[in-house]
């Protein structure tokens, strides 16, 4: 056994109920002065009662998916112009990445608080969009110094929006077996991230209101993100990549439909990955675990059905080509490649 593995580092903060409390603390703690504070205008109310009696110098509330060159620039300039010294990022995986891109830049820390399954606050990627394409990166810089992870705070996300989300989350578990830096660590990680999405996100479903459910998923999530910010992008997330700069398909969506076509085409070909993903659903195989979940959520299964264009499965075919990782477990052409967009457009079942 052979591996070099790096663990990020990151405070925590789980506290359901407590999300203001602990936020209060942290800042506290730290000394900060003069956070900004970001959320996009539909999660204002929830964000006012969580940064309740902090100095806040500034909000800003111009969030939008795959985080669009023009609006990190704009956002850039607020944080500079109120000199803040933390960003306090409030909501799903755009709002963090907004959060990213100007500590890119700037290098301001940022406090995450979730209230999506996305997994990005775990996470030292950024990613930025620009001219239909988007780029992606690592940078310790843009890593949230802490999370603080407060489950009541999902309970307003719709059970769909839950569902998609969490699959996004699933998808770090299973791109993190066969990623480009893929080891032992990663795959525990990845497996009990796994194991607690399939049993939290059906309770959600049954349930909106279970809080052990949303605790459940968000503990997956965070899994899940640590272990594919060790590992890397694995081709599910380059596949994703690809699709949401070209055309401007719904992050979380994008990746429930993709995931079970990547499993189907990886799995035969890396068999003891395949094994820990059937152990962490309790299932005879991987393809099967999945269907099983899939099938009690009521998963998205179509891309065509999120606004990609019949056209794009060419051109997003070559792009995935040229963008892939070295290393995956099956070799990859355009044919396959186009085989496996067009099941997904279609909402084939997996081959």
């Amino acid at each position: 056994m052979r591996f070099l593995h790096d663990t990020l580092p990151q405070r925590v903060r789980f506290a359901t109920g407590d999300a203001a409390g602990q936020l209060s603390a942290e800042i506290s703690e730290a000394g900060f002065e003069r956070p900004m504070v970001i959320a996009a205008d539909n999660e204002k109310e929830l964000a006012v009662r969580v940064t309740e009696g902090l100095p806040v110098a500034v909000w800003h509330d111009e969030v939008i998916m795959h985080v669009p060159a023009d609006v990190a620039a704009r956002a850039r300039s607020v944080a500079r112009a109120h000199h803040a010294d933390v960003l306090i990022s409030i909501g799903g995986g755009s709002t963090t990445g907004l959060a990213k891109a100007i500590a890119l830049a700037t290098g301001v820390p940022i406090i995450a608080v979730p209230t999506t399954y996305a997994g990005s606050e775990a996470t030292d990627v950024w990613g930025l969009t620009e001219n239909s394409a988007k780029s992606t990166g690592t940078d310790r810089r843009v890593l949230p110094r802490t999370v603080v992870y407060d489950a009541a705070l999902t309970l307003t996300l719709p059970v769909g929006m839950s569902v998609a989300s969490g699959l996004n989350a699933l998808a770090h578990c299973i791109d993190a077996m066969w990623a480009p830096r893929a080891d032992p660590i990663n795959a525990t990680l990845a497996g009990e991230g796994a194991r607690a999405l399939n049993s939290g996100l059906p309770r959600i479903v049954a349930d909106p209101t279970d809080l052990g459910g949303r605790e459940q998923a968000l503990q997956g999530a965070y899994l899940s993100a640590v272990a594919f910010a060790s590992a890397g992008s694995g081709l599910h997330h380059k596949i994703c990549h690809v699709l949401g700069g070209m055309f401007d398909l719904p992050h979380a969506q994008t990746h429930a439909v993709v995931l079970p076509h990547v499993l189907a085409f990886n799995a035969p070909a890396a068999p003891e990955a395949a094994r820990r993903i059937a152990a962490a659903f309790d299932a005879p195989s991987a393809a099967a675990g999945l269907a099983s979940l899939y099938t009690a959520l009521e998963a998205p299964t179509a891309l065509r059905d999120h606004g990609m264009p019949e056209s794009g499965i060419e051109p997003a075919a070559a792009a995935v080509l040229a963008a892939a990782p070295s290393g995956n477990p099956r070799q990859l052409t355009s044919a396959n490649l186009n085989a496996l967009l067009r099941a997904a457009w279609e909402g084939e079942p997996p081959r």
